[in-house]
């Protein structure tokens, strides 16, 4: 009988001071790591709420590499626009200048020159590609947005519209804008555009027409509505900027939101987590003090 209890004694010591160290770790592990749950099973609601949190996640995580995609190619719209406008100005200065009855053949030709060479630039810039390599003024096409034929006259072939990058949760944003939207304008209600203007004025210039200057006067009108269209462009493209932007302070927002949530359904109360782990080694250090003074302890220690 005594050695049966005796074994008892020593089994259930061990079992329950076993369970004290898995419980000690248990609170060790939960303070390293910052969770509460290990296992589904600890807290099956909590447990699913958690997943749902980590696949909204990861959800946004996506939408906000779209988002930084969708900022890169406005930007990079933005910048070419902003050039665009900027050779247009040179442009109408140049028209200006020829248009000065008092310069000779030689001048103009020398300015129309430089109009060809605005007008190349022009060209390229129409082409520019975003951050894909596609079409950045192209719509939807993969390849370049305009042509440029044999006479050096450049033709839009992308589509009609820009194509929307989807940003999540319902909201899209389109990516650029196309090649007419910048460069074509009517003029007297003649619809035109500005490189159709510019490579006129290049060819008028260099000796096309039997007026040159009156060319270039009326080049003006074209190139001072291409000004103005530039300018509205810009505004678009910076209004969808600024919108992006708001965009991303909402993710930031909700990634705030949803990590204090992630936090409050599984992360660990440190406080009291320690509480708990200092009562359970106060607990695990008397019980080891208590089956060493008992398990010194037989029947002949009572006899003496």
């Amino acid at each position: 009988m005594t050695g049966i209890s005796t074994t008892a004694f020593y089994e259930r010591s061990r079992i329950d001071m076993t369970k004290l160290r898995v419980e000690m770790e248990k609170y060790q592990g939960q303070l390293a790591s910052g969770e509460r749950l290990e296992r589904s099973s600890d807290d099956p609601v909590a447990a699913s709420r958690l997943r749902t949190l980590a696949r909204d996640g990861k959800l946004a995580e996506v939408d906000i590499a779209k988002k930084d995609r969708a900022v890169t190619d406005l930007q990079l719209a933005d910048e070419a626009v902003r050039s665009i406008g900027d050779l247009a100005i040179k442009l109408r200065e140049l028209s200006v200048q020829a248009a000065n009855d008092a310069l000779s053949d030689v001048q103009r030709k020398a300015i129309g020159l430089e109009v060809d060479a605005i007008h190349t630039q022009l060209v390229s810039l129409a082409n520019s590609k975003d951050i894909g390599g596609h079409a950045l003024f192209g719509g939807e096409v993969t390849g370049d947005a305009y042509q440029v034929g044999g006479g050096g006259y450049a033709t839009y072939i992308g589509t009609a519209v820009s194509g929307e990058i989807d940003l999540g949760g319902g909201q899209a944003v389109t990516r650029s804008i196309t090649g007419p939207e910048i460069f074509n304008v009517t003029v007297g209600g003649t619809p035109t555009d500005l490189l159709t203007v510019a490579k006129d004025l290049a060819i008028a210039l260099g000796g096309g027409s039997a007026d040159p200057a009156q060319s270039a006067r009326d080049a003006l009108g074209g190139i001072t509505a291409a000004i103005d269209n530039v300018s509205t462009n810009q505004t678009v493209l910076g209004s969808r900027l600024v919108w992006l932007d708001f965009v991303a302070d909402r993710s930031t927002n909700l990634g705030e939101l949803r990590a204090a949530e992630e936090n409050a359904t599984g992360g660990a109360d440190i406080g009291e987590t320690m509480t708990r782990l200092q009562e359970a080694m106060v607990v695990l250090q008397g019980s080891q003090a208590a089956f060493t003074k008992l398990s010194s302890l037989s029947l002949f220690d009572q006899l003496r």
